[in-house]
């Protein structure tokens, strides 16, 4: 196998100790970093990189490619769902001839049990807050899930094994997985048709704006844990403001949410990110290794 002259791994990655000194293996120097660096920081530290891993959070733009003559391989420590969603200039790499890796299905469970535990936490006010005069059961209820990926088929699953009616809306139609307890509508039909949507889309995807907001209406549950802010600001604070709805963010999604509405009561927001467990960062420490070391076999 042959070997990196220099891997850097630019910031916090959350890959797991022994990993990360395994990667000794795949070059004759590598520099670990566990940070949010500033755009000079990164430039510096990936200056004479041949490979770099990052996280979601940091920046690898097309000024940092250019400034990074030897680069060959950029490894996110994340899902890569396209160009658009992704914090690396991935389509100018590829130009470059520099093979840009991301991996995925490492954090699904996790969001699944934060999903199921903070909503019957809320029906059955077994925490802060109760939706509804009386406790409710999940049972029964009209969940819709839009974003049919991995996390949201698990989901799917989850909440059938529930007894719960499950309807979906994706760009893309996935016929295939549809059956009995979990149907197809078009956005406008899940909003107008579910009390409880979750939300699973890729970064910098705006999903619900004022039109959707008024559709979806009061007495409802909104959750989500994409990355990012998937609504309009304005039409989302809007709809907070009609009678008894509730939103809930795990951390990841919570850093998106302004001072404002974090501090509305209606709003439940988790510090922690929902995907994240012990058994998560296994998951994304050997997938992160896996694809740097098929790039060094190929």
């Amino acid at each position: 196998m042959e070997k990196f002259k220099k891997i850097v791994v630019v910031d916090e990655t959350k890959m797991n100790t022994s990993a990360l000194e395994e990667l000794k293996n795949y070059a004759d120097e590598v520099e670990v970093y566990h940070d949010e660096p500033t755009e000079d920081e990164v430039k510096n530290r990936v200056e004479e990189a041949e490979a770099i891993i990052v996280s979601w959070r940091t920046e690898i733009s097309e000024e940092i490619i250019d400034n990074s003559k030897n680069l060959k391989y950029i490894g996110l420590a994340c899902s890569l769902f396209n160009d658009e969603s992704a914090n690396v200039a991935v389509n100018y790499a590829k130009q470059k001839n520099i093979k840009v890796t991301g991996i995925f299905d490492y954090g699904d469970t996790g969001v699944i049990e934060f999903v199921i535990s903070e909503v019957i936490q809320l029906l059955h006010g077994f925490g802060k807050h109760q939706w509804k005069e009386q406790p409710v059961e999940l049972s029964g209820r009209k969940f819709g899930i839009v974003g049919l990926g991995t996390t949201g088929q698990l989901l799917a699953k989850a909440l059938e094994a529930l007894n719960v009616e499950v309807f979906y809306f994706s760009r893309t139609r996935k016929k295939e997985l549809e059956h009995e307890k979990l149907q197809y509508l078009e956005l406008k039909n899940l909003l107008d048709t579910c009390e409880i949507i979750s939300i699973h889309l890729p970064k910098n995807t705006e999903i619900l704006k004022e039109k959707e907001f008024k559709q979806f209406g009061d007495h409802k549950l909104l959750i989500n844990t994409s990355l990012g802010f998937p609504f309009e600001e304005k039409s989302f604070k809007n709809w907070l403001e009609l009678s008894n709805n509730y939103a809930i963010f795990d951390g990841d999604a919570t850093n998106s949410l302004p001072s404002t509405v974090k501090k509305r009561s209606n709003v439940i927001i988790s510090e922690k990110s929902a995907g994240w467990s012990q058994e998560t960062q296994e998951r994304l420490s050997l997938k992160v290794l896996e694809n740097l070391k098929d790039f060094l076999n190929h």
